[in-house]
């Protein structure tokens, strides 16, 4: 049987932290950032743990 192809989508996107969440990049810092205060943006700048709904799905693209 071939094996399982990583979503190249997917692997650009999240990773898997070493306790196995899943970590992804907030939204909201690509435009308008002139407008944004500095806290606004380093808080925005974070990465976000993917809630355990959408992790499962994301773990079978990553084929983990």
């Amino acid at each position: 049987m071939p094996k399982q192809k990583t979503h190249s989508g997917a692997k650009k996107r999240f990773k898997i932290t070493g306790t196995g969440k899943v970590m992804k990049q907030q939204s909201g810092m690509r435009h308008h950032l002139e407008t944004k205060s500095s806290k606004q943006k380093r808080q925005l700048n974070q990465e976000q743990i993917v809630p355990e709904v959408d992790a499962k799905v994301v773990r079978r693209m990553l084929g983990k």
